[in-house]
């Protein structure tokens, strides 16, 4: 029974996937309906998020700010699917990129980046990035993505196809250091993005910053492994221009993470996130409890 369920969900997908844009924001506005005023999906979550990070905003726009999150969420949902069946030259003109050449010209020296990214936006997008790097590529360069598999090995099947879907290698977060450590002894510059932007994993050291009006405890692992591989750091920043349409500008952090202070890289990072978020609250992803676990600031020695 489970297989024929995968089956139809298989076809239904497919199906969807084939929907030219037009049709397939009107099911979008749809899923805005169900999730937002029939499910009220993590409303609350949402709710608070909003308001403990922008305490200065006027009721009315929190709300707008909200609505057009959710909106932008099921925009999500209908896009990542789209990723079935969507030509290169269609992706290529909906997902744009400027700044490209602050990652060619590290790989052009043998050398390897890490992205720093975040939920923003269409997230899943983002690995079209291979269309406007192909003669990097040719060279030998491997451009990659950590993830975490899902417990649902069919869905986390799909999902690994729809993020290989142009030509770029999914990392499982368990085994990516040992798989850049390996490509780096072959000699493969690798262009690697990391979804920073979640809860610490256990086993990560603590690190706690201002963020969002928030005392915060982030991921340090993303600049640990880019540290002991010597790697570039830059940031994806998103922007959203219209329904199907992003742009992303890659902005440097770092030429060499392994020369800079300890948790200066993150600290960078989490301060242009912020910056974006601010800028269009509506397009980070609202719906995770970041915050569910109180945490002090580390104390200065003056304290």
């Amino acid at each position: 029974m489970k297989r024929i369920m995968h089956i139809l969900l298989q076809w239904g997908l497919s199906l969807t996937a084939r929907m030219p844009f037009g049709i397939l924001y009107v099911l979008s506005d749809i899923i805005y309906i169900m999730v937002f005023h029939v499910a009220r999906y993590r409303r609350k979550v949402v709710e608070k998020n909003l308001a403990v990070s922008f305490p200065d905003m006027d009721e009315d726009v929190l709300r707008k700010v909200e609505k057009q999150f959710y909106r932008n969420f099921a925009d999500y949902i209908v896009e990542t699917i789209k990723l079935m069946h969507i030509s290169d030259r269609q992706m290529a003109s909906r997902m744009t990129f400027d700044g490209i050449e602050h990652i060619n010209n590290t790989v052009g020296k043998g050398r390897s980046v890490v992205c720093f990214f975040s939920h923003c936006g269409n997230w899943e997008w983002v690995t079209s990035i291979t269309l406007h790097c192909k003669a990097e590529m040719e060279k030998g360069v491997r451009y990659c993505q950590v993830y975490r598999p899902l417990r649902d090995k069919w869905m986390d099947g799909l999902m690994l196809r729809l993020r290989s879907r142009f030509h770029s290698h999914s990392y499982p977060k368990r085994t990516v250091f040992r798989d850049l450590l390996l490509l780096s002894r072959e000699g493969v510059p690798t262009v690697t993005g990391f979804m920073s932007d979640q809860k610490p994993s256990k086993g990560d050291n603590t690190h706690v910053l201002t963020f969002l009006n928030h005392p915060t405890a982030v991921i340090t692992g993303t600049e640990a492994l880019g540290r002991k591989l010597k790697m570039a750091a830059v940031y994806m920043d998103m922007y959203k221009r219209g329904r199907g349409r992003y742009h992303v500008t890659i902005r440097p952090i770092a030429d060499d993470i392994a020369a800079t202070e300890p948790m200066e890289v993150t600290d960078t990072y989490f301060r242009m996130l912020e910056q974006t978020i601010r800028r269009d609250p509506a397009i980070w992803l609202w719906t995770h409890k970041r915050w569910k676990h109180h945490v002090e600031m580390p104390k200065t020695p003056e304290e």
